[in-house]
């Protein structure tokens, strides 16, 4: 099993308007075999964060620090063949939002899953076939599809042929972005249920990207809340939806904002105000202008990620007084 660690990385992207400081200073580590989900609100750099982690940030987006370790290497030294030689789909996939974007509309599903495999590994055309059949299988999907173009699939097999793309090369390592959009929830229900049995049976470690906090309590084992490009806080499942409650006010509201299943809600909480503007960040915490527990000290200094208990980090000084 590979294992990544995420130190300090900053990702931004250099627009006519000024830089916008989409990632500033991100740290994590994966362990082996587990799911790490990453929620925050729109804009948060979720999805910045999942292309960064392959080093292919969309432009004008552009790595100016940190370091990506896989396995001890650190991936942002090597050079753009090297990458696709040795790291991307090979170590680590990634399946992106909306499967509809992904599938190129002239191709049929053969042409464009064949191309890829070919493109990484040197064998006969009968075996790749038979290896993507595999998958195919894995995934829920028969031979059929492989002559079919993408208008001629549902949204779910679409996303099926995605994450079975992404793991016939056999990576250890999948990054997974809001898998389930524009998906029904029923179809959502049978994707969900599909990775989790594909962690289990191919050994595999996940990021899960997603909004949906409701969906990271169903996958995840440990959460990393984001904020207007930093971590607010990582915790285990345990310790973020659990009976004493997440640490952090961001995520505390996010919570709020959830509804719940088994509760009557007169109405739904909200977090007032709008995320900062990245191009020019607030001093302090960012998350201070709509924080209903800002201290004086939020609002000049920026707080550290620190433990506050085995496992759960966060970056509030409630908790660092």
């Amino acid at each position: 099993m590979e294992k990544l660690e995420v130190k300090k990385i900053k990702l931004y992207y250099f627009t006519s308007k000024g830089v916008i400081h989409a990632l500033d200073g991100v740290s994590f580590e994966l362990r082996a075999g587990e799911t790490l989900g990453v929620v925050g609100e729109s804009g948060c750099g979720k999805t910045t964060l999942g292309t960064a982690l392959l080093n292919m940030p969309t432009p004008p987006g552009r790595i100016v620090a940190g370091e990506i370790r896989l396995d001890g290497v650190d991936i942002l030294k090597l050079n753009e063949n090297e990458l696709r030689k040795q790291i991307r789909w090979e170590k680590m996939a990634m399946v992106f939002q909306g499967a509809m974007n992904c599938l190129t509309p002239v191709y049929t599903i053969r042409k464009q899953m064949m191309e890829t495999i070919l493109s990484h590994r040197k064998m006969a055309k009968e075996e790749a076939e038979a290896r993507i059949i595999k998958y195919l299988n894995l995934v829920g999907l028969s031979a059929d599809v492989l002559r079919r173009y993408p208008h001629e699939l549902s949204g779910g097999m679409k996303q099926r042929i995605v994450i079975a793309t992404a793991l016939f090369l056999e990576p250890q390592i999948v990054i997974c972005d809001e898998p389930t959009t524009a998906l029904d929830v029923v179809v959502q229900a049978q994707i969900i249920n599909l990775l989790k049995k594909l962690k289990q049976q191919l050994k595999l470690s996940f990021i899960f990207i997603t909004h949906d906090l409701a969906t990271e309590a169903e996958v995840a084992d440990r959460i990393l809340v984001m904020y207007a490009g930093k971590v607010a806080e990582i915790g285990t499942n345990e310790q973020i939806y659990g009976p004493r409650g997440a640490a952090h006010p961001y995520t505390q509201l996010l919570m709020a904002a959830t509804p719940r299943l088994r509760q009557k809600v007169d109405q739904l909480a909200f977090i007032p105000g709008t995320p900062p503007d990245l191009l020019a960040p607030p001093a302090g915490c960012r998350f201070h202008l709509r924080c209903p527990q800002v201290m004086a000290r939020c609002r000049q200094e920026e707080p550290p990620l620190i433990e506050i208990e085995p496992a759960h980090t966060v970056a509030c000084w409630r908790w660092k007084q």
